[in-house]
């Protein structure tokens, strides 16, 4: 499942990061570069902070600079209104000499943030919200939002220390607030304790849930894509969750694709389950989704499956590449389903009669694949009875064929009782359950 891994990979590491920067380089969204009154002998030329972007307009403030500090700013604050950044990087050592004031300071590091963000300079940007959170110039309302840009650029750079400083003053500042549970888990995140991390958004839903609160989707996103990056047993249970609130072709694929994967090659069987849901979930999306479950079907010689999945896969208009080989597949699984068929009665009704529970296994494969569910159920009942057989493959088997069948509560019965690895497959098969049901 090579090509689906991959893009599962990019897909969840991309949902998980996007969050972690927001508030960082969208500061500019969130405050305004306010505009100083100084006095100046000729107030037409008059220069203004920028402001980085188009917003509501605010009452202006009155910033406290003696004469020095305004001589000083002057041709800073002119190069940046300029987006002259040569200029502005010129003049900038000058009005940081002469800033004595709180709020002379709180203006250099806004204006640096300006120049930080002009330049696409990070490093600049990071300096500017330290230097606004220390000069004690920042308004009270300002400070959750410079905490939280200082949390980030911090959590980037992999200051861990310098984190969980910033988290614990946006604690203090709201200790109500779920999202302190967010902060904590990325700090966690990036210090590579992903299992850590996903017990913090563990309580931030907890705690969503006590408020009435919905969780967002994103949250479980965000755990599916910790879990999978750092291969932890989990994964799979939480894919199901996040699929579960947002059920989509591609996640049923993913999240199924993913179980396969972490169960291993031990169970030979499981291919053809999981790509049996697949199908039914009507996930099958690329040529080698048909490829796949086709092969696996010939692995039990479900020669009627093989057949319908071929053909399925051709009127779809998503097996090209290997057109003409699924061709000579179709049409060697014609010939022998025409055979098999018409020696499958009499096989039941030995296998039934004999203490083969393998024989009888194989024969349900078969009516499974020809779409025959109830037959196929019986057979697996009678596998179970007769045993020499792995119980959890056959009752996975029996579930998948009684759900087919619209036996719900007969199915649900069978997937309760599988046990194990597969067990998590038989909570995606439940859960498929419940989505036909609404």
């Amino acid at each position: 499942m090579t090509t689906s891994q991959a893009a599962l990979a990019t897909a969840l590491m991309l949902g998980a990061a996007a969050p972690a920067l927001a508030h960082a380089q969208d500061y500019q969204t969130q405050q305004r570069v306010e505009q100083p009154r100084v006095e100046t002998p000729q107030p037409q030329a008059q220069p203004q902070a920028p402001a980085p972007s188009a917003t509501a307009a605010q009452p202006q403030r009155n910033y406290n600079l003696n004469r020095a500090e305004r001589t000083a700013m002057q041709p800073l604050l002119i190069a940046v209104q300029a987006s002259d950044w040569p200029a502005a990087e010129a003049a900038l050592p000058a009005a940081v000499a002469a800033a004595r004031g709180n709020d002379a300071k709180y203006l250099i590091g806004q204006i640096r943030l300006r120049m930080g963000i002009g330049t696409s300079n990070r490093q600049l940007q990071s300096q500017g919200i330290d230097e606004m959170i220390a000069s004690g110039g920042a308004q009270p309302s300002e400070m959750r939002a410079l905490y939280e840009n200082q949390l980030d650029f911090a959590t980037a750079a992999g200051d861990t220390a310098k984190a969980a400083r910033a988290a614990a003053q946006l604690d203090a500042l709201n200790p109500n607030d779920p999202n302190r549970f967010l902060r904590q888990a990325r700090i966690r995140a990036h210090a590579n304790d992903a299992a850590g991390a996903i017990a913090l958004y563990r309580q931030a839903m907890q705690l969503q849930t006590t408020n009435g609160q919905p969780i967002p989707v994103e949250w479980r996103q965000q755990m599916s894509a910790l879990s999978y990056q750092a291969r932890l047993p989990q994964t799979a249970s939480l894919m199901r969750e996040w699929l579960a609130v947002a059920p989509s072709q591609a996640l049923w694929h993913d999240s199924l694709a993913i179980y396969a994967e972490f169960a291993g090659p031990a169970d030979t069987g499981l291919t053809l389950d999981v790509y049996r849901l697949i199908r039914a979930a009507g996930a099958m999306t690329g040529e080698r989704d048909f490829i796949v479950l086709s092969q696996a079907a010939s692995d039990v010689r479900a020669f009627g499956e093989i057949k319908a999945v071929l053909e399925e896969g051709f009127s779809r208009n998503l097996i090209t590449a290997n057109a003409a080989l699924m061709r000579e597949r179709i049409a060697l699984a014609t010939r022998r389903s025409a055979e098999d068929r018409a020696s499958l009665a009499g096989e039941r009704t030995a296998a039934l009669a004999g203490n083969d529970g393998a024989a009888v296994l194989r024969l349900g494969d078969a009516y499974y694949g020809y779409g025959e569910y109830g037959p196929a159920a019986e057979l697996y009942r009678a596998a179970l009875q007769k045993g020499g057989t792995d119980a959890n493959l056959v009752n996975t088997r029996l579930g998948a064929a009684l759900a087919q069948a619209g036996r719900r509560a007969e199915a649900e019965t069978a997937f309760r009782a599988v046990t194990g690895p597969r067990a998590e497959l038989a909570q995606f098969w439940l859960l498929w359950l419940q989505s036909r049901a609404r």
